[in-house]
């Protein structure tokens, strides 16, 4: 029996994940504005090669865009806090068109459990808070808790 791809390779779809492709993800993961070149000296390549195997990565969708990372207390939303949110029965939809709607919402999951939505929430005071979960309450059961700090910001799976 042959082997279909080496123990350090990860298969996604059609599409498999070497050591040259993790390095390159690592690279863009610490800065994504890394030029082409920048890139090909980290991972110790030439330019046109790792191009190509930038948009490989970007084709396959494994790389889907190139991020901005902003400290949002930095433009003023002091409080940052996680919501569970429950929608009240046959309020599902209305709920998660809600939560699109409100830009202070800057990221949500549907979850498994009681409460299908778990949100990230930013803004200014907690008052501001109140003002845009009690937009919530009609329609839904909220439980916030507020964000003190970050052990471990987002990142890269293991490659």
């Amino acid at each position: 029996m042959s082997k279909a791809n080496s123990t350090n390779d990860l298969q996604f779809g059609k599409s498999s994940l070497d050591e040259t492709d993790a390095r390159i993800l690592t690279a863009l993961d610490a800065d994504s504005r890394l030029s082409m070149r920048e890139l090909a000296k980290v991972v110790g390549m030439s330019a046109p090669s790792v191009s190509d195997r930038v948009r490989r990565l970007e084709a396959a969708g494994i790389i889907r865009g190139f991020t901005l990372d902003v400290d949002t207390r930095a433009i003023g939303y002091q409080v940052r806090a996680m919501v569970r949110i429950r929608p009240l029965p046959g309020k599902f939809h209305l709920v998660e068109k809600l939560i699109q709607d409100r830009p202070e919402f800057i990221e949500c999951d549907k979850i498994t459990g009681d409460d299908p939505f778990l949100a990230r929430l930013v803004v200014r005071s907690i008052e501001e808070m109140d003002d845009v979960l009690e937009a919530l309450s009609e329609h839904a059961v909220t439980s916030t808790a507020v964000i003190k700090g970050t052990s471990v910001k987002k990142r890269l799976p293991p490659l």
